[in-house]
């Protein structure tokens, strides 16, 4: 029997909220060899990266990021990565957002990356920086018209009446830049993550999982050394 049949019979007579705890599987991989690491993390991210790409793994450019209000509490949502070099990690958000504001009191953040698929996963901490207009606009002008137009139109993260308001927002846009390439609205843009700490995870059996860290030093030269699980 499956174990989802296994679960669906349990859930004649217990609720999910007891079943939690019994989703499990084991990580069968044969782990990090640390001779083969590259001796830069974003070097390594990439051959990771490109290994999730080759797999044709679903968004492989799919990430959290965590930010800090104000009051010091934690705050999480899911992004897409939109680049990545020596300099950091970037995306793309208005910066008149809930993260872009908790990014103005405080630049510490957090990324991770799950290739759930591969037991692979990384994390980032580092600071945030805003990416130059330049950037900002390359990225823009490369993005479909529909996305355009919604930079333009969501007051991201602010109190809306209904969903008819954006979708004649969406109509009032359209007109402004018909027959017009569409400009990138002034607060909007990219941000890059200069990390500092970066971690790589890879699940292994009876959850004795390999991580590896990198941690800047002073001298701007990373170092690398293996975490318990």
């Amino acid at each position: 029997m499956s174990q989802l049949n296994t679960f669906i019979n349990h859930f004649k007579t217990k609720s999910l909220r007891q079943l939690v705890a019994n989703f499990r599987n084991e990580y069968i991989s044969d782990g990090i060899n640390e001779d083969t690491l590259k001796e830069n993390p974003i070097d390594q991210f990439e051959v990771w990266f490109n290994e999730a790409v080759s797999n044709k793994l679903n968004e492989p450019n799919v990430m959290s990021l965590s930010t800090i209000q104000a009051n010091g509490s934690p705050s999480n949502r899911i992004l897409l990565l939109k680049g990545f070099d020596e300099n950091g990690f970037v995306f793309y958000t208005n910066y008149g957002s809930r993260k872009a504001k908790e990014i103005e009191g405080n630049d510490h953040a957090a990324m991770t990356f799950l290739w759930l698929e591969l037991y692979k996963q990384v994390r980032i901490e580092g600071v945030l920086q805003k990416v130059s207009t330049i950037e900002s606009d390359t990225y823009f002008n490369s993005r479909p018209r529909g996305s355009q137009i919604g930079a333009w139109v969501s007051p991201q993260s602010q109190p809306i009446n209904s969903r008819a308001e954006l979708e004649k927002k969406v109509e009032e846009i359209e007109q402004r830049f018909k027959g017009i390439a569409v400009q990138r609205p002034e607060n909007w843009g990219g941000y890059c993550l200069v990390p500092t700490v970066i971690e790589f995870w890879q699940g292994r059996a009876s959850r004795l999982h390999d991580r590896i860290e990198y941690r800047l030093g002073e001298n701007r030269v990373w170092t690398k050394q293996r975490l318990a699980p």
